[in-house]
């Protein structure tokens, strides 16, 4: 037996008319919604100026600059009263001082002027008649014999410090001291590496021996003299 659909039973019927219709009721309700518009209710404002309290306004306090007082006016000048000399002023007689042949001269006896020497110094590279190292009287050059002389002098005397080799120290010592006017040596100073060297370098050249002093223009000169001494561990 062949069942037939009854078309009153058809739940599909006429639904896109129904779609259409929901849809446009509910964009009309979100159009209205959208649109609704609410005025709150009229009041009647002052709108005139209150013109009082905008001139009521704090003025800015200024500090008013004083200015000096004028200068006062310039004393006047004092009458100066012209007064007749009356009185007799007595004249100065100024005697010549020139003398005449009669008068006695006295005898000047003549005053000794005493030489003051100068305490001048000469380098060694310049000077005329260098300092003379015991032994080199003889010598024709001896300003090469000095240096020589000086350079024996102290690998003769010569000891590395015990504690500055413990320490490993080494290095040059430079040294300057002056050969005075009477051959003796002063002033001297060293650099160095460390303490004990410049000890030992002092040491060596305290035991220079007394020199025949140097001479510019055959007057004898303080002399300064540089040498530098090596401390080198092997």
């Amino acid at each position: 037996m062949e069942l037939k659909k009854n078309p009153k039973a058809d739940v599909g019927k006429n639904s896109t008319l129904y779609f259409v219709i929901g849809l446009a009721a509910v964009l009309g309700l979100v159009y209205g919604a959208m649109e609704w518009k609410k005025y709150d209710p009229d009041n009647d404002y002052d709108i005139s100026m209150n013109i009082e309290d905008q001139l009521d306004e704090e003025v800015p306090m200024t500090e008013q600059i004083k200015t000096p007082p004028p200068p006062p006016p310039p004393a006047a000048p004092e009458v100066i009263e012209v007064v007749e000399d009356e009185e007799e002023v007595e004249e100065t007689v100024i005697e010549s001082t020139e003398t005449s042949q009669d008068e006695e001269v006295m005898e000047i006896e003549e005053v000794e002027v005493e030489e003051v020497e100068e305490d001048i110094s000469v380098p060694f590279a310049v000077i005329e008649d260098v300092p003379v190292f015991p032994g080199c009287e003889g010598a024709s050059n001896k300003k090469k014999c000095f240096q020589e002389m000086m350079q024996k002098h102290i690998r003769k005397n010569f000891r590395y410090p015990e504690i500055a080799q413990e320490m490993g120290v080494q290095g040059r010592v430079n040294v300057i001291f002056v050969i005075q006017k009477d051959g003796s040596i002063g002033n001297i100073r060293m650099r160095g590496p460390d303490k004990n060297l410049e000890k030992e370098a002092l040491r060596i050249i305290n035991k220079l021996p007394k020199m025949t002093p140097g001479k510019q223009r055959g007057r004898a000169v303080k002399v300064p003299f540089s040498i530098p001494i090596t401390f080198k561990l092997q």
